[in-house]
């Protein structure tokens, strides 16, 4: 059965959560049969401006990104920097998820982490029971 207090299977840290004001990319999380899917919003990045890193039950996602860019013309210089660094961590589960089945994609200003539960957490099909009698 898909649980729905992902509280149970995800111990995060509440000043890991952004805000509307915030700089850290808002995260959505999301469980089915057999997986959580992670959805880091992250437009105008690739896939090489993150780290993903499964440790100790622990998965951090971060970003560390530098650009920029300079304008010359005859009367003026101007440089300008952007930073776009950021670190999301939360505390797994390890009775129910299976940290060494972790895999990341990004696509589309969507960075998605997929994290594979463990066979035993995994949501059993229907048995019927035959009545003796």
């Amino acid at each position: 059965m898909v649980n729905d207090d992902l509280h149970s299977m995800f111990d995060w840290n509440t000043k890991n959560f952004s805000s509307n004001e915030s700089t850290l990319p808002s995260v959505n999380i999301k469980e089915n049969a057999n997986q959580y899917v992670v959805e880091v919003a992250a437009p105008g990045m690739s896939k090489t401006d993150f780290e993903v890193e499964v440790h100790n039950n622990v998965l951090t996602i971060k970003s560390n990104r530098q650009e920029s860019s300079e304008n010359n013309d005859d009367n003026f210089h101007r440089k300008e920097f952007s930073y776009s660094n950021f670190q999301r961590t939360f505390n797994l589960n390890k009775d129910v998820v299976d940290d060494a089945s972790v895999d990341a994609k990004y696509n589309s200003g969507i960075l998605t982490v997929f994290i594979g539960k463990k066979e035993e957490a995994k949501e059993k099909p229907a048995r019927l029971i035959e009545i003796a009698g």
